[in-house]
């Protein structure tokens, strides 16, 4: 079903490789008070974070830049483009754009790097949806709050420098 929309969706639109430029330069990414510090203190600890998300990589990656993540820790979906940069596509093939998407990336993670204690945060269903396989879960709601994950999270914050100040302890 996402995945027919998110096609639908996508062909309508016509991303061009120019019109993801125009995007970018007229929208600017604008941080969540505390995530660049959050960040900061978990790659300091050696902590892998990654951006998982059913958006656009190629939206994300100026996100990631900014908080020092590699683009390779992106894992959203893609857009295909021909070489003339008209939209040529999508990738099918990422997880992120099919429903459930989000626990198959957390299970392909722990997998991969043999994480013991994978952590998601988010503010969305299909973050909480995640856990399991991710051994935790913590939900945000200081841009949006939603009720359902607002009431089912085992721990809510709707500031980061809740999650910051408990790092300090």
């Amino acid at each position: 079903m996402l995945l027919e929309a998110l096609n639908e969706r996508l062909k309508i639109v016509q991303p061009t490789r120019q019109k993801v430029a125009d995007f970018l330069s007229q929208h600017p990414p604008q941080f969540t008070p505390g995530i660049k510090e959050l960040v900061s203190s978990l790659s300091k600890r050696g902590i892998p974070v990654y951006l998982v998300s059913g958006g656009f990589q190629s939206i994300l990656v100026p996100v990631a830049e900014q908080l020092g993540l590699p683009v390779e820790n992106i894992i959203a979906n893609r857009i295909k483009f021909y070489y003339n940069g008209d939209y040529a596509g999508f990738d099918e093939n990422q997880p992120t754009s099919s429903s459930g998407g989000k626990k198959v990336v957390v299970e392909t993670l722990k997998n991969k790097h043999g994480y013991k204690n994978l952590v998601m945060i988010g503010d969305g269903a299909t973050d909480m949806e995640a856990c399991p396989p991710a051994d935790g879960f913590i939900g945000f709601g200081g841009n949006i709050i939603r009720e359902k994950v607002k009431q089912n999270a085992p721990w809510f914050v709707t500031d980061m420098q809740e999650l910051i100040n408990e790092m300090k302890e």
